[in-house]
């Protein structure tokens, strides 16, 4: 069972996770992170590190958003979301968007 990174992290993307994660395991795209779950080893160094409590074990996602766990393992293998383990600012307008629900529209995929 991997950890899986839900609709919070939508144009916030803060990155304190990445850093401590010993597999470097996240991936990263243009407004949001993912966990490759074949990499993750479920150690859960990432899971206090997130300020916007994006980042849930798998069994422990909210019935809402289930789907993120198919969405991290699908964007984790995009040709356009490389491997990130260095700590980056977040997304300029992440204060913005912090408290926001339903994010998932905004919600880039490409990142091309």
């Amino acid at each position: 069972m991997a950890f899986v990174v839900t609709e919070s992290c939508i144009q916030c993307k803060h990155t304190d996770c990445v850093v401590v994660c010993p597999v470097d395991c996240f991936r990263e795209g243009p407004n949001f992170l993912v966990i490759d779950p074949t990499e993750c080893i479920d150690c859960a160094v990432c899971l206090p590190e997130c300020p916007e409590e994006a980042i849930f074990a798998e069994g422990d996602v909210p019935e809402g958003q289930r789907d993120f766990i198919a969405l991290n393992a699908l964007l984790a293998k995009h040709p356009n979301w490389a491997p990130i383990t260095e700590l980056k600012a977040p997304l300029p307008e992440h204060e913005k968007w912090s408290q926001v629900v339903n994010k998932r529209s905004h919600l880039d995929r490409d990142g091309a």
